[in-house]
């Protein structure tokens, strides 16, 4: 059996997630799930009248290993452990995003680069996981298939860096798959089969948001991004925490729980609709518009309240789709993606069946139409030789080249 394991690596969190041959199943069985109309209300989610607000998408129960701060602590042996803050010491934090200025760490008179870092957090969770899928299986010859995720605005340069530390750190058979691309992957499973289209991806993380165009369906290509991914830090978890705090009274001690909450609702609301310029954005350099857009897939830790997809939903009049768990569904589609890449890389090497040898019956079958072939091999050269003598002659050799094949 073959487990396929993928890691998302966040400037926050890191998730990691895995996918079987049985959660496999049970997408394929699993109807769409309920639908969320503009105003938060839940409607049908049939097949019937498409839905016009977000979908939560009840997504296969997919094992889910665990979620982890993205930071690094080194014992005194140089050994990592990643999601620690220790109550005395430093931990290694910030240094997942390898376009801002590189953050490094010192380990035992070794230097490690942010690609390093990151590399160390794939492997030691890689190596937790694989733990845990070997002792939780049934078959004791399981094997896992890795994908590390990576932003999308990452250039070949950035790329190659980060396979070269996945390579030196023990994972050299550790898939490198685009954040968005891993996204669709999780959405042709989840809501498949799709029909071929273009779907918007809405990544709003802890530390920004990406707004990136990908091609779904049957028949796209290897690389199914098109235009050009965009990214803004003013939008995310981190930008409207800042943005909360520098309202001094958002909370007053007199006001109550209820109207605290309606504030902040109201904040995130306006927040979210200021982020539809980072949208349109993406549209505009794309070539497209929201007429193009087959639907609207939300992700990232900080699009879990429902008011994010509702704006969205409300605001672009397209079907919004959002997992149970918006921040699992990177790391999801990307164990989908190592565990599909696995199989087939698995069937292409079983040698092909041996033919089957020929029974009394198929040899004769077999002489006759060898028979068969003579007789109009011969016939065609008796007509080339005669045709040549006069129309009479030939017209006989064609007769009696008629007569060979109906025998």
């Amino acid at each position: 059996m073959t487990v396929g394991l993928g890691v998302s690596i966040g400037t926050v969190n890191t998730v990691c997630a895995i996918d079987t041959p049985e959660s496999g199943k049970n997408s394929r069985g699993r109807k769409r799930g309920a639908s969320v109309d503009a105003g938060g209300r839940a409607t049908s989610g049939g097949r019937g009248k498409r839905a016009a607000g977000p979908r939560q998408s009840q997504s296969p129960q997919r094992t889910a290993p665990g979620t982890w701060r993205t930071t690094l602590t080194f014992d005194s042996t140089g050994k990592a452990r990643v999601g620690r803050i220790p109550r005395h010491g430093r931990a290694v934090t910030d240094f997942a995003d390898l376009t801002e200025r590189g953050r490094t760490a010192r380990v035992r008179h070794r230097s490690l680069s942010s690609a390093d870092l990151v590399a160390t957090v794939a492997r030691t969770v890689v190596a937790d996981v694989s733990a845990h899928v070997v002792a939780a299986a049934d078959d004791a010859c399981a094997e896992t298939a890795v994908a590390v995720t990576h932003p999308v605005s990452y250039g070949p340069d950035r790329v190659r860096v980060l396979r070269e530390s996945l390579d030196e750190i023990g994972l050299a058979h550790a898939a490198l798959v685009a954040e968005p691309v891993a996204a669709a992957a999780w959405l042709s499973v989840a809501h498949g089969p799709l029909l071929p289209g273009l779907a918007l991806v809405y990544d709003l993380g802890g530390s920004g948001l990406t707004v990136t165009l990908v091609r779904i369906g049957a028949g796209s290509p290897a690389r199914p991004v098109i235009g050009e991914p965009l990214r803004s830090t003013d939008f995310g978890g981190r930008a409207f925490g800042a943005e909360m705090a520098s309202r001094r009274n958002w909370r007053s001690g007199e006001s109550s729980a209820a109207a605290s909450d309606a504030v902040i609702t109201e904040l995130r609301t306006v927040h979210i609709r200021e982020s539809l310029d980072v949208v349109y954005e993406c549209l505009n350099r794309a070539g497209v518009t929201m007429a193009d857009v087959d639907c609207v897939l939300v992700v990232g830790g900080a699009a879990r309240p429902p008011e994010v997809a509702a704006v969205l939903s409300a605001a672009m009049a397209r079907p919004v789709i959002v997992a149970p768990d918006p921040e699992r569904t990177i790391a999801e589609g990307a164990a989908i993606l190592a565990r599909n890449a696995a199989e087939a890389a698995r069937q292409s090497r079983q040698p092909a069946e041996p033919e089957e040898p020929a029974t009394p019956g198929m040899l004769r079958r077999r002489l006759t139409r060898v028979a068969v072939t003579v007789a109009v091999a011969a016939g065609g050269a008796l007509f080339a030789a005669t045709a040549v003598v006069g129309d009479e002659a030939g017209a006989q050799s064609m007769n009696a080249g008629l007569v060979h094949v109906q025998h």
